[in-house]
């Protein structure tokens, strides 16, 4: 059965040995971070954990981070798939949504605080860079409406705690939360947001995919899960938030209230600049009687946003390319999990049809996307093996005929750190394609002949020899190559 909340998730994870409590009484101005980045830093992608704070100084609410992104492996749990097929998983998802279900009541409203009860001191909020961070930030997934279409928009904008009921947020131009912003104070309403802490894995993953604008991503969210996402209507506003959330924040902009936010640790490994930001006044707290807090822990890569956005978009890569633009040939995709969903470097692999091919498909993922590199190699190359990617590079890239430089692009400069403001306007930025494809007949590659490779790996296991698993950098080759 699929998992209703992120405790069902939490004990998968428990059961699989990829959760870790911790039972000593931490500080969250500064132990919840640094232990988690350790973590991030130290172990390799295979031995990460979800880490579950029990015991918080000073509050009796539980943390949590780590859970859904800690690892490749971690992630296809928050999904109930396997590693190799989360793109597939994504690429169903996003081909068959599944509208929201609203239920009358919810676990996220069991207890309610509202007007001056409505204390975000409450909660034990993360400082995430500390002595860097200018305060404490919710990391998590925010809920947002178009006034004009009444669709939800689901996204992540980090949000600093400015005082016990007023919450600064990082709304930049040409963001979806942006617009839905600006489609109420337009009208000189107040914009209604939410913010949605420790709901079910599928809504937090939803919400990084890089849709289109007027695409719920709750229903996309629906897709994942594979039946429709319990919503309840907010108390304070028309906005449906997930049912089985742990902690809802709802708040409301109103027009020209803005106050400095930043600095902040970002995603792609330096202090996000400090900015003037739209103002969210909190109207009300509602939680689970016995809550828990969970946030996403970003900063210098790896982290838990780089890995939930690298994986969370590949899959849509493999759906537009495939399915929208019909490259049928395009057989699978990889974002690198250093810069997440931006930025990042973008892998391809596919059968070309004809001369040009790889290079066409570059260009428009480069055009489409804010992928700032992209690397196309053939549908024999396990695009998340460094080795055989490298030797991809050597063997099938000569790099004057098989470079595009795409200059004079526009990335978010909040968000790029080769990207700076001169004069109160940003730089521009450029793009790299790279086709790694082979041009021209190279010859066969130098691996004995598919029959003896499988004969001898019998003699292998006859002699008493290690045991292993057929890499797939291998397996494609004696697929192909026979």
């Amino acid at each position: 059965m699929a998992h209703r909340d992120i405790r069902d998730h939490l004990a998968a994870l428990e059961s699989k040995g990829k959760l870790r409590r911790i039972r000593k009484n931490v500080d969250h101005t500064w132990e919840v971070a640094c232990l988690a980045r350790w973590m991030f830093q130290a172990l390799a992608d295979e031995e990460r954990f979800g880490l579950l704070f029990e015991r918080v100084k000073g509050h009796d609410i539980p943390v949590m981070t780590g859970v859904l992104g800690a690892s490749r492996a971690t992630y296809a749990m928050a999904l109930e798939t396997e590693p190799d097929r989360i793109n597939e998983k994504w690429v169903h998802a996003l081909r068959n949504p599944e509208p929201t279900r609203e239920v009358d009541s919810a676990p996220c409203q069991e207890i309610v605080h509202e007007g001056e009860a409505a204390d975000l001191g409450r909660l034990p909020v993360p400082i995430w860079t500390p002595g860097k961070d200018v305060a404490p930030y919710i990391t998590t997934l925010v809920i947002s409406r178009d006034e004009d279409t009444g669709i939800q928009n689901a996204a992540t904008y980090r949000t600093m705690v400015k005082d016990k009921d007023q919450l600064v947020v990082n709304l930049t131009p040409g963001r979806h939360g942006m617009l839905c912003y600006n489609s109420y104070i337009k009208k000189g309403k107040p914009a209604p947001f939410a913010w949605v802490i420790g709901a079910e894995p599928v809504a937090h993953l939803a919400g990084v995919c890089n849709v289109p604008y007027g695409t719920d991503e709750l229903s996309i969210a629906g897709g994942l899960k594979g039946e429709p996402l319990e919503v309840v209507k907010a108390r304070t506003s028309e906005l449906r938030v997930p049912a089985h959330a742990e902690i809802i924040i709802e708040g409301e902009f109103t027009p020209e209230d803005t106050a400095e936010e930043g600095s902040f640790g970002e995603f792609a490994g330096y202090m996000g600049g400090v900015d003037r930001r739209p103002v969210a006044h909190v109207k009300a707290v509602t939680h689970r009687k016995d809550p828990m807090y969970y946030g996403y822990i970003s900063q210098l890569p790896p982290s838990e946003s780089t890995v939930i956005q690298s994986l969370s978009n590949a899959g849509l890569l493999v759906k537009i390319l495939r399915h929208d633009l019909g490259h049928h040939t395009v057989q699978d995709a990889y974002i690198d999990l250093t810069y997440g969903g931006l930025l990042a470097h973008g892998i391809v692999s596919m059968k070309p049809l004809y001369p040009g091919h790889a290079k066409r498909v570059g260009r428009l993922i480069a055009e489409a996307t804010l992928l700032k590199r992209i690397t196309v190699v053939d549908d024999d190359i396990d695009i998340r093996d460094p080795m055989h990617m490298d030797w991809a590079m050597n063997s099938r890239f000569n790099a004057v005929r098989d470079t595009i430089i795409i200059d004079n692009v526009f990335t978010p400069a909040v968000a790029d750190p080769t990207v700076r403001v001169r004069n109160g306007e940003p730089e521009m930025s450029s793009k790299l394609v790279l086709d790694a494809t082979e041009k021209e007949d190279a010859g066969d590659v130098s691996l004995p002949h598919k029959d003896l490779m499988m004969k001898a790996l019998d003699v292998w296991n006859e002699i008493g020899l290690p045991e292993f698993e057929i890499p797939k950098r291998v397996r494609l080759f004696l697929d192909r190559h026979q």
